[in-house]
């Protein structure tokens, strides 16, 4: 499942299933030829940022800016780690209930961005959650061996 963002207003969820099921033909570079509801629509890709999965379409005169999300941006999302926010995250929650199995890292210390923080046990998976960015630890809200719930507070930078 993908979802779409069209000019940071409007958002779509659409599947994989549909987006085979589009019926588009690259007419020229970056220049498509669109059939939807037996209507010919036209539209050009007017700049593209692949890595950021951001687009910049014109579809009959309309632009409209497109971010796409696939199952692993929406993933990275729902851990609180979005690209871009990642820096100004403050706060770390679990994903999913768990048990803690390992920290990491003490109050005060010092970590770089990607530094393991903890492992969270979900489903008998250890799942390890990494430092969205460079910073300080504030506080630590759970203990080794604690469960907690989705959405529980477990590290607090300063």
């Amino acid at each position: 499942m993908y979802k779409i963002k069209v000019n940071s207003s409007h958002s779509f969820d659409v599947s994989k299933e549909t987006m085979e099921a589009l019926d588009a033909i690259e007419t020229t570079s970056n220049n498509f030829h669109i059939l939807k509801d037996n209507i010919s629509e036209k539209a050009t890709i007017l700049d593209a940022d692949f890595n950021k999965k951001q687009y910049i379409i014109k579809v009959n005169n309309n632009v409209y800016h497109v971010d796409i999300n696939d199952a692993l941006d929406q993933q990275i999302e729902a851990l609180g780690f979005e690209i871009g926010a990642s820096k100004k995250v403050n706060e770390i929650k679990a994903p999913m209930p768990g048990l803690i199995l390992e920290l990491s890292v003490a109050e005060a210390q010092e970590v770089k961005e990607n530094d393991s923080l903890l492992i969270l046990e979900a489903m008998k998976m250890e799942n390890v959650i990494h430092s969205p960015r460079d910073g300080v630890i504030k506080s630590i809200s759970v203990k080794q061996g604690e469960t907690v719930d989705k959405n529980s507070l477990l590290i607090t930078f300063e």
